[in-house]
């Protein structure tokens, strides 16, 4: 029998703020606080590994996830998330934000796994590199629209992600991404993503940027996955289409492999 005069206690919320401090040496300052968490495994050559994750199994209505990163000068790292972040059905949006640092003359490998976004999710999500002079990164961002091997299919979505570098405090690079219930009909349509369930976007911001073109159009033959490739000055940008997560998984191993002098991170499944 429903009693109308039961009070209802509100649900919780998720909340959580990692962020660490890298100099040439190593860790300079990790701290940490709710479902946000950051772990430095050991490594014993090439440089230092963050990894970041969210204990809380994903993000819901209301959560709120920080992540940040910080590194000294001359210093050079990788960071990544430890799986794949979902964001599920929600009533109001959950809020992510990656802030990131790297001070003169060092390097950045932001290589997250994908995001899942389940039918329903509502997402609101920035990413901000600060570089200063010298500094130089690579900056990954994967995308599911509902898992394929599931029958998955989106009928709602409400997804705001941001990617934004600036260089001694001047934009250089700015990518956004808006997607809603209105947009989800036309996403087949071969103006948007022609029907593709997966997306990628990998840019790498360095002077140099533009000599690694060739190298990366070389292996941009993954079946099942189209891709492009340009050069604007000082940035080599990439975007990738595909069917289902698996084939762009492997197609970014494989462009990872060939313009990093790095392995993929230790906890990346591949």
């Amino acid at each position: 029998m429903f009693d109308a005069t039961a009070t209802h206690s509100p649900l919780q919320r998720s909340t959580g703020h990692a962020s660490v401090t890298m100099g040439p040496r190593g860790l300079v300052d990790l701290a940490q606080s709710g479902s946000a968490k950051a772990m430095l495994p050991r490594v014993t050559s090439g440089p230092a590994e963050v990894v970041f994750l969210n204990t809380s199994g994903g993000l819901a209505a209301g959560d709120r996830l920080d992540f940040s990163l910080a590194l000294g000068a001359a210093t050079r790292a990788i960071a990544t998330t430890q799986t794949a972040e979902r964001a599920y059905r929600a009533d109001q949006p959950a809020r992510s934000h990656v802030t990131l640092r790297v001070a003169q003359h060092g390097w950045l490998d932001w290589l997250p796994q994908e995001t899942i976004l389940f039918d329903g999710a509502r997402l609101q999500r920035s990413t901000t590199i600060d570089l200063a002079k010298g500094a130089g990164c690579m900056l990954l961002e994967m995308i599911v629209l509902g898992r394929q091997a599931m029958g998955e299919r989106l009928c709602q979505l409400h997804l705001r992600d941001r990617r934004m570098v600036r260089q001694q405090g001047r934009i250089i690079h700015h990518d956004a991404l808006a997607l809603d219930d209105a947009s989800l009909p036309r996403l087949a349509g071969p103006a948007m993503l022609n029907g593709a369930r997966a997306l990628a976007t990998l840019a790498i911001i360095a002077t140099d940027a533009g000599d690694l073109l060739t190298r990366a159009r070389a292996v941009l033959d993954e079946s099942g996955v189209s891709a492009t490739a340009s050069a604007p000055p000082g940035r080599l940008i990439l975007r990738l289409l595909a069917q289902d997560g698996w084939p762009l998984r492997r197609q970014i191993n494989r462009l990872l492999a060939a313009l990093r002098p790095d392995p993929l991170p230790r906890v990346w499944q591949v």
